[in-house]
C-alpha cells in the first residue's frame, strides 16, 4: 500500500558555521519550462524507438525466422498497451523519473527503487547496444569492422568518447537530435515504399513459414520476445513530460503518434526483409543458428545490421544511394541513441538521488563542467564492461538484447503494476487528467484491463528471457542484487525507511 507520510532531512547549501544570516526554504522544486508540444516530443520519442529496428530486426528474424513480421505484431501488441500505460501514469505524475515515479505513487519507495534500478539497467545496455550496432553499420566503409573483436573496441572508444562529451557538457542540442529523427522516419519509409515496389512478395512471405520447424513454436516465442528490444525508448515522452506544454492533452497525443509510426513502418520494413532475404533450408548444419534446419542471411550475414542488407538488395541506382545513406543514418542515430542512454541514466538516477535512494556520489556535479561527471562514468563504465564478453561470445547481440530485456521488461510489467496501484489510491485529487477506457470495478475502484493484460504480458517476456538466457539471467540478477544491497545499507546509514518516501530538500541563502 501507498505510504503517504514523507521524511525530509533538510540540507544548507553554502552555509558556514556561525553563519547567522536568514535562512530561506524552498518549499516546492525548481522545474523546467514547459515549452514542448506535441512535434518534438514525438520526433524525440521516436529518435529513440526508431534506432531500434537497426538491430532488432535481426535478432528477431534469428528465432522467429519467417514468422519475424508476426512476432513484431505480437511484441508491438504489449507496446501499444505499455505506451497506453505510460501516457495515464505520466499524466498523474508529470516528472522525470519515469515507471520509478509511478511505483512511488502506486506502492512505495522500495518498489520504486526496484523500478527506477531496473530501468537504469536498460539505459546502460541501450549504451552497449546502439555502439555495438553503429560499428556493423560502419562495415560498409570500414571493411574491419566486421571482425568480431573490431566491433567490441569501435564500441568501446565510441562509448569512451561519449562518456567524455557528456562529461564536459558539449552534447548534441535537442534540434540536432530532432532533425535526425525525422530524416531517419523519412528514409525508413523510403526503403519501405522503394522495398514493396521491388522487392515486395506476399507469397515468398506466406510460404516461408513452416509451423513447428521453421519456426518451432517455442523459437517463435523467443522471436517474440527479442522482439521487445524493437520498441526500446518507450519511457522518453514520459521522462520529457516536465518540460511537455498541457502534458495531459500533449503526452497522450505525441504517444498516440509514435504508436501509429512504429507499427506501421516495423511492419513494413520486416516484410520487405523478409521478400528481399527469404528463409532457406540449410544445405550446410553449421549454417543454421541455434540447431534449426533454415536460415535466412537477416539471422545470418546481417544481423547486425539488418536494415543494410534491404537496401544492398535494392537495385541500382536505389541501392547506390540508399546503401551508404542508411550507413551513415544508422551509425549516427544509434550513437545519438547511445549517448540519450548515458543522458537518461545520469537524469534517472539524479532523481532517484532526489529520493535518497542511491547515495550523493551518483549525483555529485563537477565544479568546473557543472555535468554529473560520477554518474556518467560509472554507468558508461558498466555499459563498456557489458561489451567484454564480446570478444570471445560468438552472439553478442542476442546476448545483449536479452540483458535489454531483463531491465526494461522488469521497469514495464513495474509500470502497469503502478498504474493498477495509483487507480486504486486514487483521490478526486490526485485523479489523472487523461483516463484509459476499458475498465474493470474493484472495490470502488476501475482497474485498467489494457494494464493488466500488459503486465501480465511483459511479466511473462521477462521471465521467460531471465530462465532461458544464461548471459541476461545472470548479469540481471547480479545487478539486482548490488542494487538492492546498496539501497537498503544507504537507507540504513541515513536511518530512513526502506518503504517511506525521504525527499532531498535544499536551503538557500
Amino acid at each position: 500500500m501507498t505510504d503517504s507520510k514523507v521524511e525530509t532531512q533538510p540540507e544548507r547549501v553554502g552555509a558556514r558555521p556561525g553563519d547567522k544570516r536568514v535562512v530561506r526554504r524552498i518549499r516546492r522544486p525548481l522545474r523546467l519550462r514547459r515549452t514542448l508540444g506535441v512535434p518534438s516530443l514525438f520526433s524525440t520519442g521516436y529518435g529513440n524507438v526508431g534506432s531500434s529496428i537497426y538491430y532488432a530486426l535481426g535478432v528477431t528474424t534469428a528465432f522467429a525466422l519467417g514468422a519475424a513480421p508476426l512476432a513484431l505484431t505480437l511484441a508491438g501488441v504489449f507496446f501499444v498497451l505499455t505506451v497506453l500505460t505510460y501516457a495515464e501514469a505520466t499524466v498523474a505524475v508529470p516528472e522525470a523519473g519515469g515507471a520509478s515515479n509511478f511505483a512511488r505513487r502506486g506502492f512505495n519507495e522500495m518498489v520504486s527503487f526496484i523500478t527506477g534500478w531496473g530501468t537504469l539497467l536498460s539505459y546502460t545496455v541501450t549504451i552497449s547496444i546502439s555502439a555495438f550496432s553503429a560499428a556493423a553499420y560502419l562495415s560498409i566503409f570500414f571493411p574491419v569492422l566486421e571482425s568480431n573483436a573490431a566491433d567490441v573496441v569501435f564500441a568501446i572508444v565510441a562509448i569512451l568518447l561519449l562518456m567524455a562529451l557528456n562529461v564536459v557538457g558539449v552534447n548534441e542540442a535537442a534540434i540536432f537530435s530532432i532533425v535526425f529523427a525525422v530524416i531517419d522516419l523519412i528514409t525508413e519509409i523510403i526503403l519501405v515504399i522503394v522495398g514493396s515496389i521491388f522487392l515486395l512478395n506476399i507469397s515468398t512471405l506466406i510460404h516461408q513459414i513452416h509451423w513447428g520447424s521453421a519456426p518451432t513454436l517455442q523459437n517463435f516465442f523467443f522471436g517474440t520476445a527479442f522482439a521487445m528490444v524493437a520498441y526500446t525508448g518507450i519511457e522518453t515522452i514520459s521522462n520529457m513530460s516536465e518540460e511537455a506544454a498541457d502534458p495531459s492533452r500533449n503526452v497522450p497525443r505525441a504517444y498516440a503518434i509514435l504508436i501509429f509510426a512504429v507499427l506501421v513502418l516495423f511492419a513494413g520494413i520486416s516484410a520487405v526483409a523478409l521478400s528481399a532475404m527469404p528463409v532457406l533450408q540449410c544445405h550446410v548444419a553449421d549454417a543454421c543458428p541455434s540447431g534449426q534446419h533454415y536460415t535466412t542471411l537477416l539471422a545470418t550475414k546481417y544481423e547486425t545490421d539488418p536494415v543494410a542488407g534491404i537496401a544492398r538488395a535494392l537495385p541500382h541506382p536505389f541501392k547506390d544511394i540508399l546503401l551508404p545513406m542508411v550507413a551513415i543514418l544508422a551509425s549516427s542515430i544509434l550513437l545519438i541513441a547511445a549517448n540519450a542512454g548515458v543522458l537518461g541514466a545520469s537524469r534517472l538516477s539524479f532523481s532517484m538521488g532526489t529520493y535518497q535512494q542511491v547515495p550523493k556520489v551518483l549525483n555529485r556535479v563537477s565544479r568546473r563542467f557543472k555535468t554529473p561527471v560520477v554518474a556518467i562514468v560509472f554507468f558508461g563504465a558498466v555499459a563498456v564492461l557489458i561489451l567484454l564478453p564480446g570478444f570471445v561470445l560468438r552472439d553478442e547481440i542476442t546476448a545483449l538484447t536479452a540483458l535489454y530485456i531483463f531491465g526494461s521488461t522488469l521497469g514495464f510489467t513495474m509500470a502497469h503494476a503502478s498504474l493498477i496501484g495509483m487507480r486504486l489510491h486514487e483521490t478526486p485529487e490526485t485523479r489523472s487528467g487523461f483516463r484509459l477506457g476499458l475498465n474493470i470495478p474493484f472495490r470502488g475502484k476501475q482497474i485498467p484491463i489494457t494494464a493488466v493484460i500488459g503486465g501480465i504480458g511483459t511479466l511473462g517476456v521477462w521471465i521467460l528471457v531471465a530462465l532461458t538466457n544464461p548471459f541476461g539471467r545472470y548479469l540481471g540478477l547480479l545487478w539486482m542484487i548490488i542494487g538492492l544491497s546498496m539501497y537498503v545499507v544507504y537507507r540504513r546509514k541515513l536511518d530512513l525507511s526502506l518503504t517511506v518516501s525521504a525527499e532531498r530538500r535544499f536551503e538557500m541563502h
